[in-house]
């Protein structure tokens, strides 16, 4: 008997057996496969499955002069990433709408091993250049495409991201560090073998917020090639931590791990990341928060010998109103031996529940040749009046000349 027809008779029997309180019950209408997979939000349902609807349209337009071929404060870390500050040429700079969107569908099914899966994201990252929608590519790629079945162990294979942990290793303090952030945060690699792709994935939940991972990826990246991936991973009582290793039949290796901890009033966050290379890269930061104020401080180094800290103070005055006072400082050896710095003061006012106006002054120096002091200025406001919307706009203008306005947009689908 299928748990929807037992639920459904026992809310009638229960129904007749009360006849005389009807007036005061609620009526149980319908449940679905939905309902008993514990499944929600956009549904659709048959008789044996729920498929789940989910998606974002992301919307950004940029304009003014900010020419990102004439660059300054600019700098290239030890792997090759950079930080820079634009400059101005006169002519005008726009990317004429920017449309990033995605669709994922989630179809569901009770078996004798858990819940079976089936994952389809579509996805679309358009620029577009002349304005005109028949000139412009709209063509729509596949993000995911993967099977899935299990409960506290689960199998997966098809298309999909990897399993390789790359958390736990967000500066905490104001500005951030800048090595992490040319990484796009955190700890980066020089070399790291390609993992997610075409995947066979097994993660199992070991109980007590412990879990462990493994499984091949990359499989359809060249013929033959195999890049072998595990992971382990803890959550409980404040403390997130995991350990990654990928390594390819190349011999290319790359391994992570980070810890986050909170106890109040104080909060870790600790990462090291290392490849076959040689090259390693780790960072520390902790911050402490008393009654209004929240101190933080950040480090970071590399094998290269480059080495940054960061530090900061942000204070809520009143509700809704927070104001930020950081620095971040870095000693490079690429091409050869340099320091950059920058110090920044913001300030974020929640002036009703739905709008937030921001604002910060800064300035950026470096020791290489031909880069000047630049002094920055930036103010914006986000609104976000519910229901998966929000929107914001921005103006941020230096001492260079340049300056670049910034429009965004997007809607969520849960």
């Amino acid at each position: 008997m299928k748990i929807r027809s037992l639920l459904l008779g026992s809310a009638a029997i229960a129904g007749l057996s009360t006849v005389g309180y009807a007036a005061d019950l609620g009526v149980v209408t319908s449940l679905d496969v939905c309902d008993e997979l514990g499944l929600s939000g956009l549904t659709i349902s048959s008789d044996d499955n729920c498929l789940v609807i989910t998606g974002n349209v992301a919307f950004e337009y940029d304009w003014g002069d900010y020419d990102p071929a004439l660059v300054y404060g600019s700098f290239a870390n030890s792997t090759g990433n950079n930080y820079t500050v634009n400059n101005a040429d006169g002519v005008i700079d726009s990317n004429s709408g920017d449309v990033d969107s995605w669709l994922k569908f989630v179809g569901t099914a009770d078996s004798d091993f858990g819940p079976a899966t089936a994952t389809i994201k579509l996805v679309s990252n358009n620029v577009h250049g002349t304005g005109n929608w028949s000139n412009n590519n709209r063509e729509v790629g596949i993000g995911e495409a993967w099977v899935g079945i299990g409960d506290t162990t689960m199998l997966m294979a098809g298309y999909k991201s990897s399993i390789f942990n790359k958390g736990d290793d967000v500066p905490l303090n104001y500005l951030g560090l800048f090595n992490s952030s040319s990484v796009n945060t955190g700890v980066g690699f020089a070399t790291k073998p390609a993992t997610g792709g075409d995947v066979i994935q097994i993660v199992s939940n070991l109980g007590n917020g412990l879990s462990i991972g493994g499984g091949l990826e990359g499989l359809g990246n060249a013929p033959g090639y195999v890049d072998g991936v595990g992971v382990i991973q803890y959550s409980g009582d404040g403390v997130t931590a995991h350990g990654s290793i990928a390594v390819d039949t190349l011999g290319v290796w790359a391994a992570h791990a980070g810890f986050t901890g909170a106890w109040d009033p104080i909060k870790v966050v600790a990462a090291v990341s290392a490849d076959s290379s040689g090259y390693w890269n780790a960072l520390g930061s902790v911050a402490a928060t008393f009654d209004m104020f929240t101190l933080a401080g950040s480090g970071e180094a590399t094998s290269a010998g480059e080495w940054g800290v960061g530090g900061s103070a942000t204070a809520t005055v009143t509700d809704g109103v927070t104001i930020n006072l950081g620095g971040r400082y870095f000693h490079g050896v690429v091409p050869a031996a340099y320091n950059v710095w920058q110090a920044e003061a913001g300030v974020s006012a929640a002036v009703t529940e739905t709008i937030t106006l921001t604002g910060a002054v800064g300035a950026t120096d470096s020791t290489l040749a031909g880069d000047p002091l630049v002094f920055y200025g930036t103010g914006g406001l986000a609104w976000a009046p519910g229901g998966g919307f929000a929107a914001s706009t921005s103006l941020t203008v230096n001492s260079l000349g340049a300056y670049k306005a910034v429009f965004k947009a997007s809607k969520s689908i849960k």
